[in-house]
């Protein structure tokens, strides 16, 4: 069933406006009469029928109305070290599928990538885009916000945030089942990029709070490691 996302659902009726409504018209061709869901804000799910639909404007009937049930017990946030092109976006989408609540690019020394700020803010619009169709896709109860880029020191200044932070070291570190608690409600989750971490890097992270963890023996690729990362934690968790 399509799903459309939108501030939020009052009332028995809703209007849909703007590129739900010239989605639902033009690109799916819904037409009066067909079912659709609709999700706000508060991870509440609607079932509505469409009662009239034109590109610009599709009226919605509201029949059932149930809280969301995809979204994980705990809030993961994936500070994710920025790698080469075109593998940003493959993250983005796969860790909203996992669950994911936040994505925050970060700056680190074996950066490749290190774009200006007005290229980085019109990647930011897409990769939003693409969060969006994943949240749509895995039916989220909420779409998942891919923030701007932040330094490395700025990462640090935020762990007192969260109850947990796990850092992954390719040269080792604790098991992730142990690193986290399962009393832990949010968690941060930092990733490098494709020349990992410098241990000056680590340290600092450690002297912050955060807590070294491993995937195993073998090193995977930066598009790969938070896939890995998030499966285990959400197993871990009970959300898988």
């Amino acid at each position: 069933m399509p799903r459309f996302f939108v501030e939020r659902i009052q009332g028995n009726a809703i209007t849909l406006t703007g590129e739900n409504a010239a989605h639902i018209a033009k690109s799916l061709r819904m037409r009066t009469g067909e079912v659709l869901t609709l999700s706000d804000a508060d991870g509440v799910d609607c079932e509505g029928r469409i009662i009239s639909v034109s590109p610009e404007s599709v009226e919605v009937e509201i029949l059932e109305t149930r809280q969301n049930t995809s979204e994980p017990s705990i809030s993961v946030t994936l500070y994710q070290a920025l790698p080469k092109i075109g593998k940003f976006e493959t993250i983005v989408q796969k860790a909203v599928e996992l669950g994911v609540k936040r994505i925050v690019p970060i700056l680190t020394s074996r950066c490749v990538s290190r774009p200006d700020e007005k290229s980085m803010s019109k990647k930011l619009e897409r990769y939003n885009k693409i969060a969006l169709e994943a949240a749509k896709q895995s039916g989220r109860g909420i779409i998942p916000a891919v923030l701007p880029l932040v330094t490395y020191e700025r990462m640090l200044s935020e762990f007192s945030e969260y109850d947990k932070v796990v850092l992954f070291y390719e040269e080792g570190g604790e098991n992730l089942g142990k690193a986290v608690p399962l009393s832990a409600r949010k968690v941060a989750v930092i990733i490098g990029s494709e020349g990992g971490f410098s241990k000056e890097e680590v340290e600092k992270a450690v002297q912050a709070g955060a807590a070294a963890a491993t995937l195993g023996p073998r090193i995977l690729r930066c598009e790969t490691a938070p896939i890995a990362a998030l499966s285990i934690l959400m197993y871990h968790t009970g959300n898988m």
